[in-house]
């Protein structure tokens, strides 16, 4: 007898639906193609031990499953679930009349319990897409896969739930989430505030102009200089995720198996922060079977890499292109997966081994060779992406003694949030610019229009920096900024001047 069961396979941020055909005949044997892993090939002694210890087994017979398209490789162990309920069908041990209704996945344990998977979301999606009637999927990810309008979503703790549904037709729980409703109610506020920092007003302002913009920015200081604190408290600033942002990053997450049990929708920008030892792969995604990268679990929110100049010089270098095209193309023999990157890239550095720029009094001080040396670990290409490099300098002891409180995130962001909103009405009418870093060529041309007075600006700061073509670009973009965080209409020379200055790692003679 033969049975056609439903899983899924996500590649890259979508998914595909695998068909399971189980086909019994007589003869003994168990026999599993279609290009499954060593996790799957694994899964007839999981799937026996659990239909035993719930009343059923795998009878003696010649089984012959087959997991179609059988040249797309399928991995993991989230098909115990699809392959015992179409093991049982296809033995008539259970009545399956409305199986092909339904997409089914979830990893068994050897008791007939659900362990969590990855993909979910993206699941669901494909799901509605094809006209599926429902997805039982494990009960930890059932609030995720909710999100998805007109598909049924049942979460289930144990296979004899699943038996009993489509054996007697014991009706399952639906899992049902108001997807507006629960994303607004998670808008709740993150914990760090910039109300915390004490001093330190123009890096404040530099931060305010990059979340404005979305910026990519540079931090340079030495330590204990408030680097890693304003880098951590930029998410607070930045305006709330939309709904169709929200959906994106829960997407990527999903894939990944990182998106929390009690919570559907990611409401919070993500807030990524990698060790310096991170490999290539670690961070970009890739690996045998492709995986989204530190820059992907960063899409709409910020990658922060503390102590820039410690990474590996290969690992950086990796990141000129999605940092260009907010995206990062995978390809392998037999195929190609693509993952948006579009995130802010906040970096902290030492202006020198020590950690003191050019300090007599340091207690460490380090020579112009060897800051050279030390600076030359970030490449030219590298730094020309970044929009914002801005010096941070310790805070003196009369402003950390102050007990005032300082502006908090909620003020600055609603100034963020009225630049980005005017942003929004400029570019809409594009699908990829929404923010003014985003702006291409035919854009630049069309809103940085300068006067005469700002062009002979501009054109001296280029000579005297030595600037690059791609550095001219991002001044004139902060500038923009600048100006929509005014209100103002045009860019003038003051718009202009503020963002020259914020290319401090440019100007001849910093290393002092």
């Amino acid at each position: 007898m033969l049975k056609k069961v439903f899983g899924s396979a996500v590649f890259g941020v979508e998914a595909t639906t695998i068909t399971v055909e189980v086909n019994v005949d007589s003869g003994i044997g168990y026999h599993l193609v279609g290009l499954p892993d060593n996790a799957i090939k694994e899964s007839n002694f999981r799937i026996a031990a659990a239909l035993q210890n719930n009343g059923y087994k795998i009878p003696g017979k010649k089984i012959i499953i087959n997991m179609s398209p059988a040249d797309l490789r399928k991995e993991g162990s989230s098909y115990d679930l699809t392959l015992a309920i179409g093991i049982l069908v296809a033995t008539n041990q259970i009545n399956g009349d409305d199986i092909d209704k339904y997409l089914i996945m979830g990893e068994l344990s050897l008791d007939g319990n659900l362990q969590p998977m990855r993909g979910a979301l993206p699941i669901a999606v494909k799901a509605r897409e094809e006209g599926y009637k429902g997805f039982i999927l494990p009960q930890q990810n059932a609030k995720e896969a909710a999100i998805v309008d007109g598909l049924e979503v049942y979460g289930v703790d144990n296979i004899s739930q699943v038996i009993k549904f489509f054996d007697v037709g014991e009706p399952l729980v639906q899992t049902i989430i108001n997807t507006r409703e629960e994303f607004y109610k998670n808008l709740d506020f993150p914990e760090f505030d910039f109300s915390d920092v004490k001093g330190q007003e123009s890096i404040k302002r530099c931060m305010e102009i990059a979340a404005a913009g979305g910026h990519n920015v540079i931090l340079i200081g030495p330590p204990g200089a408030g680097k890693t604190m304003l880098a951590k408290r930029l998410p607070s600033i930045l305006p709330p995720m939309t709904l169709q942002e929200a959906l994106e990053t829960t997407k990527i997450h999903s894939v990944v198996g990182r998106v929390k049990a009690h919570t559907g929708l990611m409401a919070q920008r993500p807030f990524r922060s990698p060790h310096h030892t991170i490999s290539n792969v670690a961070l970009v995604g890739g690996g045998s079977y492709p995986q989204p990268g530190e820059i992907s679990l960063s899409h709409n929110g910020v990658l922060f890499l503390d102590e820039l100049p410690e990474f590996k010089r290969e690992v950086l270098e990796v990141m000129r292109q999605p940092l260009e095209d907010r995206e990062v193309t995978i390809s392998r023999a037999k195929f190609t997966v693509t993952y948006p990157s579009s995130f802010m890239l906040v970096a902290s550095m030492n202006p020198s081994p020590g950690g003191y720029f050019n300090d007599p009094n340091a207690p460490v001080t380090s020579s112009p060779a060897e800051m050279q040396r030390y600076l030359s670990k970030i490449s030219g290409p590298l730094l020309d992406r970044i929009d914002i490099h801005i010096e941070v300098t310790p805070v003196p002891f009369e402003k950390l003694a102050d007990e005032r409180k300082g502006e908090t995130s909620v003020e600055i962001r609603k100034r963020v949030t009225a630049a980005r909103e005017i942003q929004t009405e400029r570019f809409k009418e594009s699908e990829k610019v929404h923010y003014n870093a985003q702006m291409n060529t035919k854009f630049l041309r069309k809103h940085c229009k300068l006067d005469k007075a700002s062009m002979q600006l501009l054109k001296t700061a280029m000579e005297r920096l030595n600037l690059s073509a791609r550095a001219y670009d991002r001044i004139l973009k902060v500038s923009r900024t600048i100006a929509d965080l005014e209100g103002a209409e045009s860019i003038n020379g003051a718009h202009l001047s503020e963002a020259i200055q914020y290319r401090s790692m440019d100007r001849e003679g910093w290393l002092g």
